[in-house]
């Protein structure tokens, strides 16, 4: 199943009541991946009172995971609208913090909810997508003569190269989007390259 993800890093700032909330938007298909996103940005505006962010892994209509963080801000004001934001827009994989410079007059609940809400949703507005593509793994046997054709062939068809070792033959093992995998195998039979599907 493909489904849109986050082309680029994409950054929006949005003002109220003197108060500064810059959106970025990410792709992050791993918490792990997410949390350091929210490093760079800590790094990247360090004198900022709150980071607020959530996130969407995985497939947007069925998400292997989500979570947020109101980092300070009252309880249920900026991570909960955030991700409330994601859960409406058909993007996955997607790591979106707010950062939010204090201007001195305060918000109230739900003057945050709505700075948060409104900050998110402008950044996915204008955040560019791709299609996120499965990658299907195949393992190739092939004599050393293979081994250049072979990384031309992969990269022709939108694939990449996951590993490569040398013994007495080369293994090769590749990643290619399902739908070149046919045309993909046809070619290495064709010249005698041993394909072993996994």
């Amino acid at each position: 199943m493909s489904y849109p993800i986050p082309a680029q890093n994409t950054e929006l700032s949005y003002e109220v009541k003197k108060s500064k909330f810059i959106a970025c938007a990410s792709f992050a298909d791993s918490r792990e991946q997410a949390m350091a996103q929210l490093a760079s940005i800590k790094q990247q505006y360090p004198d900022a009172r709150h980071h607020c962010w959530a996130y969407l892994l995985g497939n947007p209509k069925a998400p292997v995971s989500a979570a947020m963080s109101d980092d300070g801000e009252p309880s249920g004001t900026a991570g909960k609208p955030i991700l409330n934001v994601l859960q409406h827009k058909d993007v996955g994989d997607i790591m979106l913090i707010v950062t939010r410079y204090f201007g001195g007059i305060k918000l109230g609940a739900g003057g945050l909810v709505r700075a948060y809400s409104n900050s998110a949703q402008q950044v996915i507005e204008v955040l560019p997508v791709k299609q996120q593509v499965r990658l299907e793994p195949l393992n190739l046997h092939t004599d050393f003569k293979h081994e250049q054709f072979i990384r031309h062939l992969t990269n022709e068809h939108l694939g990449v190269i996951d590993k490569c070792e040398y013994a007495e033959r080369v293994h090769i093992q590749v990643s290619l989007p399902e739908s070149r995998k046919a045309a993909f195998i046809a070619t290495c039979n064709n010249v005698g390259i041993q394909v072993v599907q996994l």
